[in-house]
């Protein structure tokens, strides 16, 4: 692990930086073309009067290295939330020195103190560097599940059918 590694919680000051990492996330995933986000979008979103997620920046000295957002969903089967990762990036200069490891491990410590019944997230089926990552962690594939997505006009269409 990187000496002098501090993870701290983003404030609305850190929006530009976020957005950097978001980027840096598609550039990556090979989805730029997907990453529209605004900096007026993370900053209403993230700390607005209903913050939809949360950021964690991960630092060596005084440089960003890199971040998770997540949120809470729910497990009706344990009747409990949980915690969802969304993004975890580490900029290519700072991998390998085990920052992934400790912005997750803070994750799971964040998931028991706020007592959460599981720690999920999804990953590219080709992002094999990850896979291997998260597998040394003790994480295990959910390949009895597959994700469903509604966006742009089919969203909308069905949205338009609830007749309120």
């Amino acid at each position: 692990m990187t000496r002098h590694l501090r993870i701290r919680f983003a404030t609305v000051d850190d929006v530009p930086l976020i957005r950097t990492l978001i980027r840096g996330l598609a550039d990556y995933e090979r989805l730029t073309n997907e990453a529209v986000v605004t900096e007026a979008d993370l900053r209403a979103s993230l700390f607005g009067e209903r913050p939809a997620a949360e950021v964690l920046i991960a630092e060596t000295g005084d440089e960003a290295a890199g971040f998770a957002l997540f949120f809470h969903n729910y497990s009706t089967f344990l009747g409990k939330r949980g915690l969802y990762l969304e993004d975890l990036f580490v900029f290519p200069a700072h991998r390998g020195l085990g920052i992934g490891r400790a912005l997750m491990s803070r994750l799971a410590q964040l998931a028991v103190e706020r007592n959460c019944g599981r720690f999920e997230w999804w990953v590219l089926d080709w992002n094999e560097p990850a896979i291997r990552f998260y597998e040394t962690l003790g994480a295990r594939a959910m390949s009895d599940w597959t994700v469903y997505r509604l966006s742009g006009e089919p969203l909308a269409r069905l949205a338009r059918e609830s007749g309120g």
